[in-house]
């Protein structure tokens, strides 16, 4: 009964997370002459394997990391990254809501999918330009993976995100996709972990799964992610027995597996934390100042 209990409470925190990055009208960031809010609630951090550059995408722009207390805002442009990977050496994909001063100017709320080929410097829109405000994205070879908050459903692109086609609707917070496997789908839920094995289209319940807030699949067979408790947890078998390797100080608010062994996680309170060790330990890459 106690651990009906525990997971019901942390079902319901997870709930509130998926609710706290939700479909609320987006707020910005400073403008030109008014004070820089600094990060903001971080939804994506990544590493660009063109240079190691650490990368925080946050509710006020992205960000590089250019010490353990301190970031550079990329662009000095405050764009809302609601949902932000690394695909390539200076390759991002984003999706969430436009600079404030772009806002004003009367440009819609949602970004839809846009690109980036120079680390962020400059953007370019690909597709749902408007329309949609993709909170998860995840590339698994041609297969291009993304949670839209506007529609509740989980979109497929096989061609970069110009054309898509829209599978299951559920409450998702990530998803999780390897290029090993790149129909096979994971998706955090309040419910627990989920997994399609058509691209999204039909999901069924991970059982043996603990609650998840965040998912990452990296090679055939393994799966690792970050517990609503903040544990870490891999998998080696797709999702039928797990193993609890460490433990976050707090449940994440983004987590990216580079790869097995580098995991970074950040926190409510904007600090990024990595491991080298495959989660068994984490220490401070970024932490804001108070």
């Amino acid at each position: 009964m106690q651990h009906v209990g525990r997971r019901l409470l942390s079902a319901a925190a997870l709930s509130f997370a998926l609710v706290a990055c939700g479909q609320a009208a987006p707020e910005h960031g400073g403008t030109s002459g008014s004070p820089d809010l600094g990060v903001g609630h971080v939804h994506g951090v990544g590493v660009d394997p063109a240079d190691g550059v650490l990368y925080v995408a946050g509710h006020y722009g992205l960000f590089t990391v250019t010490s353990s207390t301190t970031v550079a805002r990329v662009a000095d442009r405050d764009q809302d990254h609601m949902g932000f990977t690394i695909t390539g050496p200076k390759t991002f994909l984003a999706s969430g809501h436009p600079a404030a001063e772009d806002v004003s100017s009367g440009r819609p709320p949602h970004l839809g999918l846009v690109r980036s080929t120079d680390a962020g410097l400059t953007w370019k829109t690909i597709s749902q330009d408007g329309s949609a405000d993709f909170h998860s994205l995840q590339l698994a070879g041609e297969n291009l993976y993304a949670f839209d908050s506007q529609t509740s459903k989980v979109w497929r692109s096989g061609d970069g995100g110009a054309t898509w086609t829209q599978g299951a609707k559920d409450k998702i917070l990530d998803l999780g996709v390897s290029a090993n496997e790149p129909t096979r789908l994971y998706a955090t839920t309040p419910e627990g972990l989920k997994v399609s094995e058509d691209g999204g289209v039909n999901f069924v319940e991970v059982t043996t799964a603990p609650l998840l807030s965040h998912v990452d699949a990296l090679v055939t067979g393994l799966v690792v992610g970050a517990g609503a408790d903040g544990r870490i947890h891999t998998s080696q078998d797709a999702g039928k027995t797990w193993t609890a390797v460490g433990r976050l100080p707090g449940q994440a608010t983004a987590f990216t597996a580079v790869d097995r062994q580098r995991l970074l996680a950040a926190l409510e309170d904007g600090t990024v934390l990595e491991s080298k060790d495959g989660g068994k330990t984490f220490t401070t890459a970024f932490a804001p100042a108070n």
